[in-house]
């Protein structure tokens, strides 16, 4: 089995050399340590290019016998050239530059080593500030392969003990840890494939006679995976994937690192995860199906390159591995899935060209009349529910024009109207006496600067701010603005000017919340300008403007000549500063936001704390509480 899987490898190589395979730099054997217990058996809980909220995973998620206190090891000969320490994102790291050009981190950390620990501490003492990030020179802590140079944790955004571990180069582009084939990590397992979703791609494409996205569960018969039926198309169709990697011994779910589409035995597309450069991560929401994954969490990987999606993984043909499908017409299909240890599984099936037809059918029940309507790419679809057995067209309006659109094809009861958005907006449509507003307000491009106003916002759209054109809604409904999608991704913020009601309201006091599509409520903040208040966002989605006048809240929990600590929390804007002095001087406090909890850390560990304690903690709001004691 082993040898077979080479020999895939090695013949899906072979297929894209010539136009341009992936470039890939040659590890140096041996060269890094593996960073926790080196020489014995590791697990994994994550890989290099898992799919995170708004980012690829970038290293390697170490496990840790499940607790803290660990020893971390340098991976190789250097020095620390960046150290950092936050209660989010990496929590407290260590960068470590290499001779070789290379730079290994290791995140979350519990502890740094003795050295580096009491630079920092000094340094938080000298800024008065625990959010600190610190550049060493470069002889100041030089490392050699297989110092400790700390202790493993669950420090900033961890979810549990563990050590993340990246290798990145001068240019931070991130790179796949395990392609140095570390003998601490053991894979044999090759990927799973779950399901292929398809869509259409253009006006004219169907799945199954349908403009609609069609998913397919997979059958598995050891490392080859089918669909069960075969698929009828037309057009230009996508293909996404769900598949994803586990690692021998462990049940996680890690990220399948190369994806391979081919098609009647050519190779039209081929994404290797690695190298990703850190300023570019965010352009994961347009790697996957970014609906699929903010409407059910399910991590589609798209086998074609979406429009403004610059990330330099891809190998494609024309048409950037779309597929383009005849009427009459087989393709014969596979998806080869592969991990960083060549763990190969291929999804084989069977796509035949069927040109789209109308057909009328009609559902058993008498149907109320009803009309509704959703945007795919730049396709206004209009679906229409009647109770005749024979379907009517729809009336669409821009301004004084009318247009009938004579429907495309019917499911059931429903027949279904197709109109290309960029042959202008339509205002309202009208179907068996029911008038509906589309309420499309503005037809936005990618890679141009536009400022939209209506009489309630103004949205400035940044030159990057949209992967793909926009056909922008916005609407004010008690107090919440919704400003475009929740589920269209931004790559880079918009600026959003608002005027709300400001009765009654403490501006102080007041800022935008995000709202998401739960009861969450997220401080976005803002900018107030007389009765105008301005933010930026990288989210579309439902914003309101809320007053926080609660101060935050402070519970002692241990006060002692060798520590102080304190539980803090704020009901809505959230912590943004606290800062204690026993007798007068400034004392440093450790925050860990996953439990709430500051802790204190003494510049002289041999002076004990004494006087009165002085702790402030302020909100963005700016509600600020006070805890006063004596020790």
């Amino acid at each position: 089995m082993k040898s077979n899987k080479k020999l895939l490898a090695t013949a899906i190589l072979a297929m894209f050399t010539g136009w341009g395979a992936m470039a890939q730099i040659a590890p140096e054997p041996g060269y890094f340590l593996f960073p926790i217990k080196p020489g014995e058996r590791n697990f994994l809980s994550g890989t290099m290019g898992e799919i995170r909220s708004n980012h690829f995973h970038g290293g390697l998620d170490i496990k840790t016998e499940q607790r803290v206190g660990l020893p971390v090891h340098a991976a190789a000969d250097g020095y620390i050239s960046r150290v950092k320490q936050s209660s989010y994102g990496y929590g407290n790291i260590i960068y470590v530059t290499h001779p070789n050009g290379l730079v290994t981190t290791y995140a979350h950390l519990q502890e740094y080593y003795k050295p580096l620990a009491n630079y920092m501490v000094q340094q938080q003492y000298e800024k008065q500030a625990f959010d600190l990030e610190l550049f060493p020179e470069p002889g100041q802590f030089p490392v050699k392969r297989g110092d400790v140079i700390g202790l493993s944790g669950n420090t900033g955004g961890s979810g549990g003990p563990h050590l993340h571990f990246e290798i990145r180069d001068k240019e931070d582009r991130l790179y796949n840890p395990l392609k140095y084939k570390f003998a601490e990590v053991i894979d044999t397992t090759p990927p799973d494939i779950y399901s292929l979703g398809i869509t259409p791609l253009n006006i004219y494409a169907r799945v199954n006679n349908e403009f609609e996205r069609a998913e397919f569960r997979t059958k598995q018969v050891g490392t080859n995976y089918t669909l069960t039926d075969t698929v009828y198309a037309h057009g230009l169709l996508g293909l996404d994937l769900l598949t994803i990697d586990r690692l021998d011994g462990a049940a996680n779910k890690n990220g399948t690192q190369e994806v391979t589409l081919i098609v009647n035995g050519e190779p039209l597309y081929n994404h290797y995860i690695d190298q990703v450069p850190f300023e570019l991560s965010r352009q994961v929401s347009q790697h996957i199906n970014y609906e699929q994954y903010k409407r059910k969490g399910s991590s589609f990987q798209k086998a074609y390159v979406d429009y403004g999606n610059d990330l330099p993984l891809y190998k494609t043909k024309e048409r950037y591995g779309r597929i383009s499908v005849l009427s009459d017409s087989v393709y014969r299909i596979k998806l080869v899935t592969q991990d960083s240890y060549n763990n190969t599984s291929t999804l084989s099936f069977i796509v035949k060209g069927q040109k789209p037809k109308f057909t009328q059918t009609l559902a058993k029940g008498v149907k109320k009349p009803a009309i509704s309507y959703e945007i795919m790419g730049n396709v206004l679809k209009i679906s229409a529910t009647d109770t005749g057995r024979t379907a009517q067209n729809i009336e669409l309006y821009m301004g004084d024009k009318a247009l009938m659109l004579v429907p495309s094809y019917m499911k059931n009861s429903t027949s279904v109207s197709l109109f290309d958005l960029r042959a202008g907006l339509p205002d309202s449509m009208r179907f068996c006496g029911i008038s509906k507003a589309l309420g499309l307000e503005r037809m936005v491009p990618p890679n141009k600067e536009v400022l939209f106003t209506n009489r309630y916002a103004k949205v400035l759209f940044d030159k990057q701010s949209l992967y793909d054109t926009l056909y922008l809604k916005t609407s004010l409904e008690n107090g919440v603005y919704t400003i475009g999608d929740y589920f269209t991704p931004l790559h880079k913020a918009i600026q959003v000017t608002i005027r709300p009601d400001t009765t009654g309201l403490d501006m102080k006091k007041a800022a935008v919340y995000f709202l998401g599509t739960g009861r969450g409520r997220g401080y976005t903040g803002g900018k107030w300008d007389g009765n105008t208040i301005t933010f930026s966002t990288k989210n579309m989605g439902k914003f309101k403007v809320l007053e926080d006048t609660k101060a935050p809240t402070i519970k002692l929990m241990n006060k002692s000549p060798n520590l102080i600590s304190f539980k803090i929390g704020d009901d809505l804007s959230g912590i943004n500063s606290f800062n204690a002095w026993v007798n007068g001087k400034w004392v440093l406090m450790k925050y860990e936001h996953k439990d709430a909890t500051i802790w204190s850390e003494k510049l002289d560990k041999n002076v004990p704390l004494s006087g009165e304690v002085v702790l402030k903690v302020k909100d963005n709001a700016g509600n600020e509480a006070t805890y006063t004691g004596r020790i």
